[in-house]
């Protein structure tokens, strides 16, 4: 079951608008007894565009808009005067929204940056009017074309979040509860594994006014990849984090066997998440005691970095976004 409000899928059927006909026109003056050919050519059918807009973080203005289709172009006009162009549909989608076909899933673009317009569908072009097909031999042309027909196809608009630091963990590793702690977001939290049913974004206060933004991702269990637990709708919004941040609890069976799990599941999905720079948060250090924590410490996975953190306490919050930032200022470097 997931919230109604989130919705990072959908398909749809757009259609761009067909190209006006050309004209087929004579001059009709008083004191122009032969005169020539002024049809114009026909207007544009209008294009089918996305819009990146920063405000949405959800398709679900989408979910019931199954077939969108723009305007046709008009005909052309006498005095070879162009049709006037279809009007285009503008459909706003959050950034990090992907087009790509329902018959394919091949990728047509990806919604990036704010206001910024990236056409999905071309409208058709207008057809000539019979002006442009006068020649010295042939002055009085009867012919014109019609307008082209727009692209049409059945879409997928597929969201992958864009966040600097995605959160990766088994169920109840206390993601939502680190995120509730470092940024003003509210995702829902209990005890009870799979709380968290959609993905949440909190803007993370730095220092000097500097800022990153995290999500949470829910909870993977083994076999996600291949569809157990929530399965893979939302491994893909891994793939936009810059920095990947993989907890495993202290109530775990083994830190190194979970971890080892949540990296295979992701290299299952898509082994290019494993190219990115990665952090080991071991978090609810406080449910330990002092020689706990010394065992744990001979334990540990080798080859990562590892900060122990109690959302609870606050115990290493400040170390654990030291350590982000400079994985995030070397990502950016690269």
């Amino acid at each position: 079951m997931s919230s109604p409000n989130f919705i990072d899928h959908v398909k749809l059927y757009l259609r761009a608008g067909k190209g006006g006909a050309g004209l087929i026109h004579f001059i009709r003056a008083k004191f122009v007894p032969k005169g020539g050919p002024d049809g114009g050519d026909g207007g544009r059918g209008g294009h089918i565009i996305l819009r990146g807009a920063k405000q949405y973080g959800t398709l679900l203005h989408l979910k019931y808009r199954k077939h969108i289709i723009a305007a046709n172009g008009e005909v052309g006009g006498d005095s070879c005067k162009t049709g006037a162009s279809g009007k285009d549909v503008i459909i706003d989608v959050p950034l990090g929204t992907v087009a790509k076909s329902a018959d394919n899933e091949e990728i047509f673009l990806e919604v990036l940056e704010d206001k910024k317009k990236y056409i999905l569908m071309q409208g058709g072009k207008g057809g000539w009017g019979n002006t442009r097909f006068k020649t010295p031999t042939h002055q009085t042309p009867r012919i014109a074309y019609p307008g082209t027909a727009g692209m049409e196809s059945w879409m997928i608009l597929e969201l992958k979040l864009l966040a600097d630091v995605g959160l990766v963990g088994l169920p109840n590793a206390g993601k939502s509860t680190l995120l509730s702690v470092v940024s003003a977001a509210k995702p829902r939290i209990d005890s009870y594994p799979f709380t968290t049913l959609v993905p949440n974004l909190g803007v993370v206060a730095y220092r000097d006014h500097q800022s990153f933004v995290m999500a949470d991702i829910p909870g993977i269990i083994e076999g996600a990849a291949a569809g157990r637990g929530l399965g893979t709708r939302f491994l893909r919004h891994i793939e936009r984090n810059a920095v990947l941040l993989f907890m495993v609890s202290t109530e775990s069976h083994s830190i190194n066997s979970g971890y080892k799990m949540l990296l295979s599941e992701l290299e299952a999905h898509n082994s290019l998440l494993l190219d990115k720079p990665r952090l080991l948060v071991v978090s609810k250090i406080d449910l330990l005691s002092q020689a706990a924590r010394k065992v744990l410490l001979q334990n540990l996975p080798k080859g990562i970095t590892c900060c122990f953190i109690s959302a609870a306490t606050g115990e290493g919050i400040i170390h654990l976004k030291d350590l982000i930032w400079e994985k995030l200022s070397i990502s950016a470097v690269q």
